[in-house]
């Protein structure tokens, strides 16, 4: 079984450690674990690797945030993979920091990354791992909040999240997205 697993962010220097790249940081970690090395590719950096008798194929879209969905369908349809075996990390301003939640479809939750993956490929039924970045800013301060850096106190918490999302991975390519959100949802 082959499996697509997008990390969500923007590319260049001044995206680098800011909240919405949590996608990117999430993907990378994991790749980490399993040594696989980043190549530049079409639409983004690719890197592969095996998990048991999973083949994974992780992308990280150099198409920035707001148009992923042309990266995704493209490596999607390069690499024969159905979109239900596609997993997309993600940050989540609606939901605490540190917190993850596991989904297997759903709306956009107005986050345009999610959003235009969704219009390009005519359907939100494909699984995400959303991230919480939590809601600490004032009104008419989101973009800021969210093109803004880590708190250090929020970077000190940073690797065991990030170790959370390298077992959930995994877990859904090995043992299904259901049994990954029971497993993993509210940890």
């Amino acid at each position: 079984m082959k499996y697509l697993i997008v990390g969500l962010g923007n590319i260049g220097d001044e995206y680098v450690g800011t909240r919405h790249n949590i996608g990117f940081r999430m993907i990378d970690a994991f790749a980490a674990t399993k040594e696989a090395v980043w190549e530049d590719k079409r639409y983004g950096a690719v890197a592969r690797c095996r998990v048991k008798n999973a083949e994974l194929v992780l992308l990280k879209p150099s198409t920035y945030m707001n148009l992923s969905g042309n990266a995704v369908r493209y490596w999607l349809t390069q690499e024969k993979i159905p979109v239900e075996n596609l997993l997309v990390l993600v940050d989540d301003l609606n939901i605490a920091f540190g917190a993850i939640r596991i989904r297997k479809q759903g709306s956009n939750g107005g986050h345009n990354g999610l959003g235009n993956i969704q219009s390009v490929l005519g359907t939100e039924n494909y699984a995400r791992v959303r991230f919480g970045i939590g809601n600490a800013y004032t009104r008419g301060a989101q973009i800021n909040f969210v093109l803004g850096h880590w708190t250090d106190e929020e970077e000190q918490l940073m690797p065991e999240r990030l170790a959370l999302v390298s077992e959930i991975i995994p877990a859904f390519c090995l043992q299904g997205i259901d049994k990954t959100m029971n497993l993993y949802n509210g940890k």
